[in-house]
Order: C-alpha cells, then structure tokens, then sequence
C-alpha cells in the first residue's frame, strides 16, 4: 500500500547507525566451527579459577526459590555490600551486570542535544548507550593508550551531562592515578555526573590507584560501578553494583526495571564477598600469569601494553590474521580494530595450563 511505512523507517535515525556488540566466539563455537577438541578462551577477561565454593552452594540452596519473583530491592545483597564496602545502603545500587548501570545513568541523564565525554579506547559500551538515547558522544584524545583527564575536562562542554571514566580501562589495562583524578574533581563543572568503571578494581596493586568511592569532593556526583564477573567469577549470572551519592542512586532507580536482578545472582553474590580467600587465590594467579604472558610475549618479540588489570594487550602485525590463524589452532583472544587498534590483540589471563596453550600456539603461528 502506498505510503506504508515498514519497520526499519520507525527506527529512530541516532538507532540505525548502532552496531549491535559483538560478544565473540565460545568455546563450543569453535570446537564445531574448526572440528578440534581443545581450545582455550582468552577473550572476555573471566575469571579462569570460576566461582567460590560458597556462591555455588548458595545458588544451590536457593534454586527452589526461582519460581518466585526476587527481592525487587535486593535488602540482603546491598546489606552485605555496604559492610564489606563500609558505605550505606542507600548508596548502592544493584544491576544486571555493570552494563546496566551504565545504560540507566545514560537514560537518567542524556537525551537529544546533551551530550556525554567518552575517553578515547573506552569501553566501547560508553559510547553505544551515548548514541542510543541521541545524545552526543564527545570523544577525549587519549594521552598514549591511557586516559588523559585533562582532555577529559578540555572536552567537557555546556550540554554535557556525563563523563564515563574506566580505571582499569578495558581494553588497554591502563589507569589513570590518585593525583590525576584529584586534579580533575577540582575542576569538575556542577551538574556533570561522573561514572567510574572499576570492574577491575580488584587486580589492581598500586598505591596510586584512587578509591572513587571515597576520594571525590562531597557535592560531586561520581557514581562508582563495580561488577562480580571478573574476580568474583560470576560472569554468567550478570550481577553488578553501583556506589554514589544517595540522591544519584535515588535517580537511577526511577529508570531501573523491576526485578532487575536475579535471585541466583542475589545469593550467589552475598557469599561470594565472604570467600577472602578465594579472590585472594584469583589475585595470585592473575599476578603469576600475567608475569608469564608478558615474560613469554616479550621473548617472541612482540611489545606488551602496561596492565593493571586481568589482561594483557600487545602489539602484533596484521592482529585479525593472527587472531584467525589462532582460532584455527583452538585458541581465542580478542582482536581490537573496533577499537581503531588493528594490531593489537588483547589476552585474558587464563590458568597456567591455558597460558602455556596460548604461547605455544601464537609461537606456531608466529612461525609462519
């Protein structure tokens, strides 16, 4: 019929110009894709140890209680946040992973004719949630692979609304320092809310390595975003926290769907925090392996990027070639030219067993 509009001309235009993420292979998806019958994934930076003992019982425990909608407020996991983190509840807010609060700050906050900072080799959600309200997002220049809070700030301009921040930033591994972020909070404009992305924050050992959840000034409004996917080993069942300002919280949650967080995630989460020992053990391995990679990576001669996180990135000619010559040999890692980074490929920090599968892999394939 003349004059018909079909569903792709409803689709608002700032949507059409999305390029929906792309999550990556699994490991199953190899095996049958290639016909081989081992293979490691070293993509998506997950914790190779798995998840506590703990969390598995409390899930276990819990299973008969899915045929119930869960605790819409999740009382019993931000109570047990707000001891372990020595904040309030009123403070936190509970996500289907990190990347929904990302997505509820960027709904809260922006819309057409406001705009967002997005540092230069963020995560390239920030930019997608930007993009998918109308509003603009604003790229600041990075200072080599690295944040550089002073572009930040340069490039903040009147309409903007919110900065994204990422320390560790995925997927350089880099963070930006307790001077450098000081500096910037100084001179943070009013009505800019500021979100920090630490779902890292638990790899990290460096003194100069800032607590946004305690060191902002007491009137800005920075919303710390941390998830159980990395150390915790939770990936799968998408459960993450934010920490700011209770006003902020307050706000979010007029935009966060009901029942937004499992109740598996829920339980599983609690008692995750109560097993020290085993992020402790998850921390170790991370030290170790990292080590490794970057001793190994080093001797083929390739240049390995500074990490502070679960993952390292490197440098290496032609990275999507090698990245498929990799998958023909049972070995998955993350190529970047979505990034703008074409030779680079980035590599999760596996178990001692998966690491020495990489190396002598990537040597083969190096070889050719």
């Amino acid at each position: 019929m003349a004059g018909r509009r079909s569903v792709a001309d409803c689709v608002l235009p700032w949507v059409r110009g999305l390029t929906p993420y792309a999550p990556g292979l699994s490991a199953e998806d190899l095996k049958r894709r290639w016909g081989i019958s081992e293979c490691v994934k070293l993509a998506s930076n997950e914790n190779p140890l798995g998840p506590s003992p703990l969390a598995l019982r409390a899930m276990a425990d819990a299973c008969p209680l899915v045929a119930r909608y869960p605790d819409g407020g999740g009382r019993l996991l931000k109570e047990a946040l707000a001891g372990h983190l020595g904040v309030s509840s009123e403070e936190i807010l509970l996500g289907n992973g990190s990347n929904e609060l990302i997505e509820l700050v960027a709904r809260a906050f922006l819309s057409v004719g406001l705009s967002a900072v997005v540092p230069e080799f963020a995560f390239v959600i920030f930019s997608s949630v930007v993009r998918a309200t109308g509003a603009e997002p604003r790229v600041a220049p990075a200072r080599g692979l690295a944040h550089d809070l002073r572009a930040v700030r340069r490039t903040i301009a009147p309409n903007t609304r919110v900065v994204f921040l990422a320390n560790p930033n995925n997927p350089t591994g880099t963070i930006f320092t307790r001077r450098e972020w000081k500096e910037f909070l100084a001179d943070l404009p009013r009505g800019v809310v500021v979100v920090v992305d630490e779902a890292y924050a638990e790899f990290v050992e460096d003194h100069d390595y800032p607590d946004s959840m305690r060191e902002r000034e007491a009137e800005a409004a920075v919303l710390t975003v941390r998830t159980f996917s990395k150390a915790y080993g939770l990936a799968g069942l998408r459960i993450g926290y934010g920490v700011g300002p209770s006003e902020l919280v307050s706000a979010l949650e007029r935009v966060r769907q009901p029942f937004n967080v499992n109740t598996l995630a829920q339980v599983a989460a609690a008692a995750a925090l109560k097993d020290r020992e085993h992020v402790e053990r998850t921390v170790k391995n991370n030290r170790e392996g990292m080590a490794y990679l970057r001793r190994e990576l080093t001797r083929l001669g390739l240049r390995v990027e500074p990490s502070w996180a679960n993952f390292l990135l490197f440098s290496v000619a032609r990275g999507n070639e090698v990245h498929e010559r990799l998958l023909a040999k049972g070995v998955i890692v993350r190529p970047l030219a979505a990034y703008g980074l074409e030779d680079y490929l980035r590599v999760s920090i596996g178990t001692p067993k998966e690491n020495r599968f990489f190396i002598e892999r990537l040597e083969e394939v190096l070889r050719r």
